[in-house]
């Protein structure tokens, strides 16, 4: 068996990185792509190389005479490689393809060793590597059928986004027979390149070939193997987190992401925090109609928009200003606050992280749940100099809730010592009897002109990926102030759209939001079973879990992302005094079932 890699491409979409080196020069987490290709090739016994080069291919070969490892490396020169693309590199490769059987890489690729573990013991002589299609994806297109026959080769004229389910992804790793190369391939390929020139790509000879009675040629499916393709400065960043020197650095850089996880496709986030069961796929599908005219007309500016807020939650518009996420509001809203705050902790670390260190007067309840009550408040900042208290209602991380009336209470008693109480309310809908637990009611904002209310609309509304939030108060000073602090476009089409349409599926969200109580119920006596986690009750969609043995929350977290399921290590956050905890978000009962079966094998 030997390997061929194309590698004679310019690479400009990563830019600077390849404006002295080729692709393959260009370095993962430290090592270059073509080193670790060879160091792969010599583990797996493939002693026989040839590299088609053409643009900065005198560094290449320089580069590679210069590895510890002497590799047995022939190289092809494609002179106009500026000009023509891969079909010319592999017909100059064409006398190659005639000596043995034949590993076909394109240079810029990244992959695990099974990959090629599975390749090469794969019993059938000539396959083309693929895997699922994901949206991000580019490039040559297949649909397979139940023997793994290709049946087709899909090209972006002919690509229907409705087919996406049954697409698979050419990996660019081809396994050819000395005989399919002698006897189908190289007729093909001679042929396609005389006939319509030298600027095409080598699947089209492929997808001729597909063509005939007995194509000779099947797909190899991998499944959850790791590859990835690196054309651009994003897809290495990715790779990096890919593959990270060790599960530890991978854990580290998926975690600095802070989202984006649907570029991870068998990537489970038990992390961040959303509703399982809304929006329906009636209000998705009213989204998807409207999706050409959303995308080309601008929103409303930020006056309607509070007015869709008002009407969202029932509450009188001149209180409501609406944010891109909560999280524009926090960070306006925390620039006009220069005196101190009491907050409690463990919490939501956008708001200390957003003040002076000296600002905050903090509360850490006395106990391993973090619980405390209206009271406890009362209590503690009797004789604090605060101007302002933070209430995350429930809480975050620990799912502690305080019930509507000692939050009555509370407003009581922060309204007559002239304390300003900010509550943020973004998982009150995930409480028991939620429908009489938030504070967006105008009569209570009236009364209390000292509260502001807070509430991301990602979290138990389920549309994290339109950022909206809302801020509401009867204090028009800092209504006012946050209004004229925010951009006049500060939400998108989309997200004014999905405020628009939203009453008609206020039903069926108060519906998903009663399924998933029940479903919170049925996991944590699930979760409760697992012998080294003490879990938290929690009104909220996520318990807080404290390990009980020897492990870290972060050698936790490491260990189940080995398993393609990502938790919140909580070691890092203040208030927990060196203490093991990890926060497990609650998703539909198929995920958090497969959450405790790999627990269990812990």
């Amino acid at each position: 068996m030997q390997a061929l890699i194309l590698a004679a491409g310019m690479g400009k979409r990563l830019g600077d990185l390849t404006q002295d080196n080729t692709k393959s020069m260009v370095k993962v987490n430290g090592v270059t792509l073509i080193e670790r290709m060879l160091e792969q090739f010599t583990r797996f016994g493939i002693d026989k190389i040839t590299l088609v080069i053409g643009y900065k291919g005198k560094e290449l070969k320089e580069f590679i005479a210069k590895l510890p490892h002497k590799y047995p490396v022939e190289y092809i020169e494609n002179p106009i490689y500026n000009s023509t693309n891969n079909i010319y590199s592999l017909y100059l490769a064409r006398e190659v393809l005639l000596r043995d059987d034949t590993l076909l890489f394109e240079s810029d690729l990244i992959f695990e060793d099974s990959v090629l573990s599975d390749i090469l013991q794969h019993p059938y002589p000539n396959l083309a590597l693929v895997a699922k299609f994901e949206s991000w994806m580019d490039g040559t297109v297949v649909t397979i059928d139940e023997k793994n026959n290709i049946t087709q080769f899909i090209t972006k004229d002919s690509f229907v986004f409705e087919d996406i389910p049954h697409y698979f992804k050419t990996v660019n790793i081809y396994k050819f027979s000395k005989e399919f190369s002698i006897n189908r391939y190289l007729p093909f390929l001679e042929a396609y390149s005389k006939a319509l020139g030298n600027n095409e790509y080598y699947e089209q000879v492929l997808k001729v070939i597909s063509l005939l009675d007995q194509p000779d040629i099947k797909a190899l499916d991998i499944k959850n193997a790791n590859w990835y393709e690196i054309d651009d400065i994003q897809d290495l960043e990715i790779a990096e987190s890919i593959f990270a020197e060790d599960d530890a650095a991978r854990l580290e850089k998926i975690q600095n992401r802070y989202g984006g996880y649907w570029r991870y496709p068998y990537l489970k986030d038990f992390c961040y925090l959303v509703n399982p069961y809304f929006p329906n796929s009636k209000l998705l599908a009213e989204i998807k109609a409207n999706f050409g005219r959303l995308i080309g007309e601008y929103p409303s500016g930020a006056r309607v928009n509070n007015l869709l807020g008002a009407k969202y939650f029932g509450t009188k518009p001149e209180y409501v200003c609406v944010g891109n996420g909560a999280a524009e509001l926090i960070k306006s809203l925390t620039t006009l606050i220069q005196e101190k705050v009491g907050i409690i902790f463990p919490t939501f670390e956008e708001y200390p992280n957003r003040l002076a260190k000296e600002q905050i007067v903090e509360y850490i309840p006395n106990n391993v749940d973090f619980r405390y009550t209206a009271a406890d408040l009362i209590r503690f900042y009797a004789d604090k100099d605060i101007a302002y208290l933070l209430l995350v209602n429930p809480d975050n991380p620990s799912g502690n809730f305080i019930a509507y009336p000692d939050i009555l209470s509370l407003l009581e008693w922060t309204k007559e010592r002239h304390i300003k109480i900010i509550l943020d309310e973004s998982f009150v809908d995930f409480s028991e009897g939620f429908e009489e637990n938030s504070l967006l009611r105008n009569a209570i904002l009236e009364r209390y002109p000292n509260l502001i209310v807070m509430k991301s609309i990602s979290k138990s509304y389920g549309v994290p990926g339109l950022r909206l939030g809302i801020m509401a108060s009867s204090d028009f000073a800092v209504i006012e102030y946050i209004r004229k602090d925010t951009a006049i476009w500060n939400i998108n089409s989309f997200a004014e759209f999905y405020l628009q349409i939203y009453g008609k599926y206020e039903t069926d969200y108060r519906t998903a939001c009663r399924i998933f109580s029940e479903e919170r119920t049925r996991f944590y006596h699930e979760l409760s079973k697992i012998s080294f986690l003490r879990v938290v009750p929690s009104q909220a969609n996520y318990f807080l879990c404290e390990i009980m043995n020897e492990k870290t929350a972060k050698q936790l977290a490491v260990a189940l992302l080995k398993h393609n399921i990502l938790i919140k290590d909580c070691s890092s956050k203040r208030g927990f005094a060196g203490r093991q905890y990890i926060r497990i978000a609650i998703r539909d009962r198929v995920d958090n079932d497969f959450l405790i079966e790999k627990l269990r094998t812990l």
